[in-house]
């Protein structure tokens, strides 16, 4: 389990359903947003290069931290994102803003600790897809697209209880 093989097949989410899903949590040039399990880049890409904010991107796979790299150049962003490649879960996300992530049911479940353990009140969690179990999320968006149809499940990480 622990291997450098991804968890999870790698499924891009169209481009045009993203930039909704990034204006729907309020990305901004303050942001950082953190992509787990980014793929080829894009969301770390789209936040830079439409909403102004930095990007990281987090992978398991090489191949996919290649290409991430080769795309944030291309959309010439390449000083406002950067593409790790490393296990998410021996990753450090306490400087995101918002967290979009596109995983499988148990990966969101395993993550959800770490998530609440590093992240700051009022970060922004994205979820396409896939829930988090018990935690109920502030809000759901429903998408179609001409060739698919999404949930984003969207939770802000509360303030401690004092």
């Amino acid at each position: 389990m622990h291997s450098n093989q991804p968890d999870i097949g790698y499924v891009p989410t169209p481009q045009d359903l993203l930039e909704d899903v990034l204006r729907w949590v309020k990305v901004g040039a303050d942001d950082v947003v953190y992509d787990l399990g980014c793929g080829d880049g894009r969301v770390a890409i789209a936040a830079a290069e439409k909403f102004g904010a930095r990007g990281v991107g987090i992978d398991i796979d090489p191949d996919r931290i290649k290409e991430a790299t080769e795309n944030a150049k291309i959309a010439a962003v390449s000083d406002r994102v950067i593409f790790r490649q490393a296990n998410l879960f021996n990753s450090n996300f306490q400087e995101a803003t918002v967290i979009f992530i596109y995983l499988l049911p148990q990966l969101n479940l395993r993550l959800k600790p770490q998530l609440l353990e590093q992240l700051k009140p009022g970060t922004r969690i994205v979820s396409r897809d896939f829930d988090m179990g018990e935690w109920t999320p502030d809000a759901v968006l429903h998408l179609t697209h001409p060739e698919e149809e999404c949930t984003f499940y969207f939770w802000s990480i509360p303030s401690p209880v004092k």
